[in-house]
C-alpha cells in the first residue's frame, strides 16, 4: 500500500486546503456584508434596493455556498481542534468525511428553509 503522508492526495492535506479556502472566502466575505449593514444606517432606500437584488436566483446559490463555506470551516476547525487536543489523527478520512458530509447538509437545510 502507497503511503500517502506527504501526498497531496492525502485527506488531511485536502481538509488543509478546504480550511484554508474557505476561511478566506469568509474573510472576502467579511467587509462586503460590513459595507452592506452600513448602507442601512446610512441610505435606507439603498439597503432595500440591495436586499430587492438578493432576491435574484444567482445571489441565493451565492448564499448557500457561502452558508457551506462556513460550515465546512467551521467543521474543519474542529477537526484541527480534535488533532491537537485528543490525538484523533489516526484516521483522517473519516474525519474529513464527516467535515465534507456536515458541511452539505446544512447547505441542504438551508436551501429548504430559504
Amino acid at each position: 500500500m502507497k503511503d500517502q503522508t506527504n501526498s497531496r492526495t492525502h485527506p488531511g492535506y485536502l481538509a488543509f486546503i478546504l480550511h484554508r479556502i474557505s476561511g478566506l472566502c469568509l474573510a472576502l466575505f467579511l467587509p462586503v456584508h460590513l459595507y452592506v449593514i452600513s448602507l442601512l444606517l446610512d441610505d435606507p432606500q439603498r439597503f432595500d434596493a440591495f436586499l430587492d437584488w438578493t432576491s435574484a436566483p444567482l445571489v441565493k446559490l451565492s448564499e448557500t455556498l457561502l452558508i457551506v463555506l462556513a460550515a465546512a470551516h467551521l467543521a474543519g476547525g474542529i477537526r484541527i481542534l480534535a488533532i491537537e487536543w485528543f490525538s484523533v489523527s489516526y484516521n483522517h478520512a473519516r474525519l474529513v468525511s464527516a467535515v465534507v458530509t456536515f458541511s452539505i447538509a446544512v447547505g441542504v437545510f438551508f436551501l429548504i428553509a430559504v
